[in-house]
């Protein structure tokens, strides 16, 4: 199963300058209870982004640049490549270059209600059936979002 696994502003806002443009903590709890102990496929600068390899599961990163390695990296350079490497049980974590490389079975989306500037976009996902919805309020600074699952 390939699933995406990602948070997306109205604008289709998905990170600025290697981060993301909003904190939300309970998105990131989610984001690590979906991908724990499963092989996460994600381009070089998502993996670079993270301040150490996240505890309990797999980075293979996949990047054009054959001389790229990183502690705590599995490197490749296909989409056939990495998928190989997952056992085609893959949580593709991103960024938009990555997400436009592969075809999902499912995803798991944060839609985040709100419309940041921002150098990463993804466009909206249209022929997709939602199976799972939970909304949740602004608070705060922290703008309203829903937690979506959408299959094919």
């Amino acid at each position: 199963m390939i699933s995406f696994h990602l948070a997306r502003a109205d604008n289709g806002v998905i990170g600025i300058d290697g981060r993301l443009p909003w904190h939300i903590p309970a998105d990131l709890k989610r984001f690590k209870a979906q991908t724990l102990g499963r092989a996460m496929v994600m381009g070089r600068r998502t993996f670079d982004s993270f301040p150490a390899p996240l505890p309990g599961r797999r980075h293979i990163v996949l990047t054009r640049d054959p001389a790229w390695q990183a502690t705590g990296a599995e490197v490749v350079h296909s989409p056939e490549d990495a998928l190989a490497l997952a056992g085609n049980d893959a949580a593709v974590i991103g960024g938009a270059e990555i997400f436009a490389l592969f075809t999902p079975d499912r995803i798991e989306l944060t839609e985040v209600h709100a419309a940041p500037t921002g150098d990463a976009v993804v466009p909206a996902f249209t022929g997709w059936r939602e199976i799972f919805r939970e909304d949740h309020a602004a608070d705060g600074d922290r703008p309203a979002y829903s937690f979506v699952t959408l299959v094919r």
